[in-house]
């Protein structure tokens, strides 16, 4: 129950306040003016009783009849819902057709008009693979009395129009509203995933930002307490060292936060030659990327690799216990087309074997977003090796 309910609240969320079923009394007013609207087209049954020439008993059982027929046209129409039960809709459109047919044979073809309101109510309350047989249902019944009612062909022209169109223009509301809904739940889907997306990108962000920089901060102030004792000057510059790691890490995360910040290869380069000094590691840098790089890597492949060089390089300084770092940057021509490369290798433990952890799969995804791949992995009996491969495309 609780899970219908639910259903219902939110398909209610998509429909105009017309199309809903009025809660509060201000709903209720507005509904009941809007469909009291189309009972001007009861003048002429209304017409026809005061001065249609009929007897007393006549003039009150049609009084009756059409009190009856317009109490349950309103019934049917002002408490309609999508989830209402087809079969319940279905006897109220047969009881307001005897009650049309009824009316019309007794009285005459002024109330032929009544036809036109089942077809608009069907229209109203049904569905469309229902309600596309029931309007013209209802068009023909009402052809079918009017041929038998005196007189009622000289009607029949002018309600035809009205009931095939107005039936049917209910029709298309209904599966404007019903389009709507799935638009809208459409919609928060899409955001839904949108938001979900973002999320993982800044989660990918922040841990390749901090975890290269809290790395280095961990590591500059062991340094320091080391050096503390004896070497009071040494501490110090570890310390400034420390101030100026943590005001850039401030910096990156705010413009990563904005969505700004792209890493550069030159920077990531200048960054890792540092953390690599600080942990003692021998460093083999490239001099420059500018050389080695082809002009028509994007600056997506370009963010790719550069944080690749990042993650290997806090790698190597938090658990290789490596003595040597070798980063190599080429561009490549293979038979399967050219492609540039980044290679980062130690001579270390390589740590545990253990499933890839998050900022490898961050890398991952990373490369995959631009075309390219990761591989990682031990690099003989020790060490490590990271390959990060963008492909430029073939030549033209």
């Amino acid at each position: 129950m609780a899970c219908t309910k639910e259903y219902e609240d939110r398909a209610d969320r998509g429909f105009p306040e017309i199309a809903k079923r009025p809660e509060s009394r201000g709903q209720k007013v507005v509904k009941a003016l809007w469909i009291s609207i189309w009972l001007f087209y009861l003048s002429a049954p209304v017409t026809d009783l005061v001065s249609g020439g009929h007897g007393l008993g006549a003039r009150l059982l049609g009084g009756v009849g059409l009190a009856a027929f317009v109490a349950w046209y309103l019934v049917l129409i002002f408490r309609t819902i999508p989830q209402m039960a087809v079969r319940r809709v279905l006897l109220s459109l047969a009881v307001l057709s005897t009650q049309a047919t009824v009316l019309s044979l007794s009285l005459g073809r002024e109330w032929l008009v009544l036809f036109v309101y089942v077809s608009i109510s069907s229209g109203v309350a049904l569905p469309g693979e229902i309600s596309r047989w029931t309007v013209p249902g209802a068009t023909a019944l009402m052809t079918a009395t009017a041929f038998v009612v005196p007189g009622g062909d000289a009607y029949l022209a002018g309600l035809l129009i009205p009931a095939l169109m107005g039936g049917f223009a209910m029709v298309g509301i209904r599966a404007m509203i019903r389009t709507t809904i799935e638009l809208r739940e459409a919609r928060a889907t899409v955001a839904q995933l949108a938001a979900n997306e973002e999320r993982l990108r800044m989660a990918r962000d922040l841990h390749d930002l901090l975890g290269h920089s809290l790395s280095l901060i961990t590591l500059k102030s062991e340094l320091a307490g080391r050096m503390l004792p004896g070497q009071p000057e040494a501490a110090a510059q570890q310390v400034a060292d420390i101030e100026r790691v943590s005001r850039q890490a401030l910096v990156d995360v705010r413009e990563a936060v904005s969505g700004y910040r792209r890493p550069t290869l030159p920077g990531e380069l200048a960054g890792a030659r540092t953390a690599l000094a600080a942990a003692g590691v021998v460093a083999e840098l490239p001099a420059g990327p500018a050389d080695d790089l082809p002009e028509e890597l994007s600056e997506e492949a370009e963010s790719a690799l550069a944080w690749s060089l990042r993650e290997a390089v806090t790698n190597v300084v938090r658990h290789s216990g490596a003595k040597r770092c070798a980063v190599t940057l080429t561009g490549r021509q293979t038979l399967a087309g050219r492609f540039v490369e980044l290679t980062v290798a130690d001579d270390g433990s390589g740590g545990p074997a253990a499933p890839a952890g998050n900022g490898l799969t961050g890398l991952t995804e990373r490369l995959e977003a631009v075309g390219g791949s990761l591989s990682a992995g031990p690099a003989g009996k020790t060490g490590f090796r990271l390959v990060a491969r963008i492909p430029l495309g073939s030549d033209s």
